[in-house]
């Protein structure tokens, strides 16, 4: 089997889940990094505050390979790497986002991406989308056991968010309940439509700095698989407010189809290499450990609280708030764009902005 070129180094401890945990499970199926991430930023942009947000900082159009693949080393860092890095991450993760803030154009609100509520969407929309992927895509349905253990531990990842803890779903049923209560909040619009269609043909975008010519001919024809697969993981309220359209039939075909790529993807690692390679290489040092069952220097599994106190960073919803009083001044009272300061600070943790 071909070797990595990232040169791996076992993580320092166990992070915050055993390796054999349902968690790194899923999140460790080829699934994740493919339709599981395409459908969370897709539902994502159903929260007007959200699509207002992105829009503000252009990151979707101007530089979508590397927001996405700082998004899929985010997610697969909470889950595989180990606690220093975890907690760095999530530190940074708010100063990032405190250049996320505005004026929503329809309703006329503030909007701030560091809100607890709306932290909470994109955990669970992330968590939700993964499971969805794995199960219709993957091996299939967790037991009622598994699932409950699933969210009990994006319960624990809530915790390197600004949203609370206790509000994270912790079984099927209470999931429902949430996007159920999210349904009358949902909105689309013209700017949400542009936005997920962008998204929905990611994989093009994403893989258009590749200069391999076997890369560039097999884009359009990945670019459509993703494309038809994500969707048919999309309930058709959904699809109606994204404005796309794809038959049962579609459906049907897409499925086996994905089922049977990502069954062939989950036994060769070369695949899996190949793929997080092109669509997120930074994440091949934080997911190899894992792959190739390497021992971590502490067998140590710690708790977010745990982490905090040894490395001296505060609960997210209270990081940073000088930076982020600074940043509300600026956009709020001064009527100026919010400064670079977080997203520069993040490039040695998170990689270049490209």
């Amino acid at each position: 089997m071909k070797k990595s070129k990232v040169e791996i180094k076992p993580h320092a401890d166990n992070g915050f889940f055993a390796p054999g945990s349902v968690t790194r499970k899923v999140w460790g199926y080829p699934t994740t990094p493919l339709m599981g991430i395409i459908r969370a930023v897709v539902i994502e942009e159903f929260d007007p505050n959200l699509v207002a947000s992105v829009h503000q900082t252009g990151a979707n159009y101007d530089r979508l390979d590397t927001r996405y693949a700082r998004t899929v080393q985010y997610f697969a860092a909470v889950a595989f790497a180990d606690s220093a890095t975890v907690a760095k991450m999530a530190d940074v993760l708010v100063k990032i986002h405190s250049k996320s803030i505005g004026i929503e154009p329809v309703s006329g609100n503030k909007y701030d991406a560091n809100d607890p509520d709306s932290q909470l969407w994109i955990l669970i929309t992330g968590w939700h989308s993964v499971l969805t992927a794995y199960e219709m895509f993957g091996p299939g349905k967790l037991t009622e056991a598994e699932e409950n253990e699933f969210w009990a531990d994006c319960a624990i990842a809530a915790e390197f968010q600004t949203c609370d803890p206790l509000k994270v779903p912790r079984n099927a049923e209470e999931v429902r309940a949430y996007f159920d209560s999210w349904e009358p909040r949902l909105a689309s619009s013209l700017s949400t439509h542009q936005m997920i269609n962008q998204l929905l043909n990611g994989v093009t975008a994403v893989l258009a700095p590749h200069k391999a010519l076997h890369i560039r001919l097999l884009s359009p024809i990945i670019n459509f698989v993703m494309r038809k697969a994500t969707i048919a993981t999309l309930p058709r309220h959904m699809r109606e407010l994204a404005n796309v359209r794809q038959g049962r039939f579609t459906d049907l075909w897409i499925t086996v189809l994905a089922r049977l790529l990502m069954a062939a993807a989950s036994r060769s690692l070369f695949i899996q290499r190949w793929v997080l390679g092109m669509v997120a290489p930074r994440t091949l040092a934080i997911i190899e450990p894992h792959w190739q069952g390497l021992e971590p220097l502490s067998p140590e599994i710690l708790t977010p609280a745990q982490a905090r106190e040894r490395y001296g960073y505060p609960k997210p919803a209270d990081a940073h708030l000088e930076l982020r009083a600074r940043q509300h001044h600026r956009v709020f009272d001064e009527h100026l764009p919010p400064s670079d300061e977080g997203l520069i600070e993040s490039q040695p943790v998170l990689g270049t902005l490209g």
